[in-house]
């Protein structure tokens, strides 16, 4: 019985872990010794309402505040975003484990088994799986990452044109690809065709110029070929390999989220525990510089991601657009940065040491 008790407090003591250390120094035995004698005998483990009532009340409890419910809203609000800007950075990560990108030999191949008998020219791969401007990230580039050019951040790829393709019937030969990719191996989507120019208005008299967009994937490889029609391009087609999204990304990204916001509501709770009951003056300075930051940590979030959901959806992928795009990053760092300096500043004030009472005062109204 001892024994099994004793496993039973250890498991209650570590759930308490979700309650700030000042509340688990004054009621932490308390809370233990009476749900350990309400145990029928035998059990070991906390039952699952059991854990769950304690970690919410713990996290509440860490907010501190108990008369307020607005500090509940801002502090699921701070630590959404933070699980999303985590889980992006930890996918961003596990993309360091794609192979690296094919060669142009390799590359060169495939391109021929799409355009037999036509040379695909031009063949080169980009020296990293994301680049800009062409190039590896680098610190010249730091400052044009953040603004204005940071949309400039992109997957690399080994790419090719085909050269001579004016004698070649581009509706044809975006037929054949489909049929030679199906016969060795790829999964095709649905071509996808836009206009791109019409001159303003539909009777210019010159020809609409569009363009077709294929995509494909076997393994881990996604091939694109774009197709141009009635345009000055030359030559009118372009084909490209990538990397698929390697499988680490995915529970990358989820554990990086939960982490990131257990953090967030963590450093919350403690921020908002040190301004309760300070002069009024830092209360609101703290309250303003958290608004700042949450508006300008969302702010992109909508509109990226409206505009990222209806180009996926509209276009065939073989692969979805890395996390961080759909946060308008790094399109958008400005933003997050400076959040991050409110956000920060506000930290910073709320470090503050609280001043102490006067023994004086003690004494007089004693």
């Amino acid at each position: 019985m001892s024994g099994s008790v004793s496993r039973l407090e250890k498991r209650y003591r570590l759930l308490l872990l979700s309650y700030p250390r000042a509340y688990r120094r004054e009621r932490g035995k308390e809370i233990v010794d009476t749900l350990a004698d309400l145990a029928p005998p035998g059990r070991t483990r906390p039952t699952v309402r059991e854990a769950f009532d304690l970690i919410r009340h713990g996290l509440r409890a860490r907010l501190g505040r108990p008369a307020s419910r607005s500090v509940v809203v801002w502090a699921v609000l701070t630590a959404i975003v933070w699980a999303l800007f985590s889980a992006a950075m930890a996918s961003r990560l596990a993309w360091e484990t794609a192979r690296p990108l094919p060669s142009v030999a390799r590359a060169s191949a495939v391109f021929a088994t799409v355009a037999p008998g036509r040379k695909v020219s031009d063949v080169q791969r980009s020296p990293a799986t994301f680049v800009m401007y062409g190039q590896p990230l680098s610190r010249q580039d730091l400052g044009e990452l953040i603004f204005p050019d940071g949309g400039e951040y992109t997957f690399g790829s080994t790419t090719g044109s085909m050269g001579g393709a004016s004698d070649v019937d581009l509706h044809r030969f975006a037929e054949d690809a489909v049929r030679r990719l199906h016969a060795t191996g790829w999964d095709v989507g649905r071509p996808y065709t836009q206009v791109l120019d019409t001159c303003g208005s539909d009777d210019c008299g010159g020809p609409t110029e569009s363009e077709t967009y294929l995509t494909a994937r076997r393994g881990d490889d996604v091939i694109t070929i774009y197709i141009e029609y009635g345009g000055m391009i030359t030559p009118p087609v372009s084909i490209s390999i990538e990397r698929a999204t390697p499988w680490p990304v995915y529970p990358a990204s989820v554990a990086g989220g939960a982490v990131g916001a257990v953090i967030a509501w963590f450093v919350f709770g403690w921020a908002s525990r040190r301004t309760d009951g300070r002069h009024p003056a830092l209360r609101v300075l703290t309250a303003l510089l958290l608004g700042i930051s949450l508006f300008l940590w969302w702010l992109p979030i909508p509109f990226s991601s409206w505009s990222l959901l209806r180009h996926q959806l509209t276009e065939p992928h073989y692969k979805w657009h890395p996390l961080w795009e759909w946060l308008g990053q790094p399109a958008l760092a400005l933003f997050f940065l400076v959040g991050c300096v409110a956000a920060l500043t506000g930290l910073a004030v709320a470090a503050l040491p609280r001043r102490r009472p006067d023994p004086s005062m003690d004494v007089a109204t004693g």
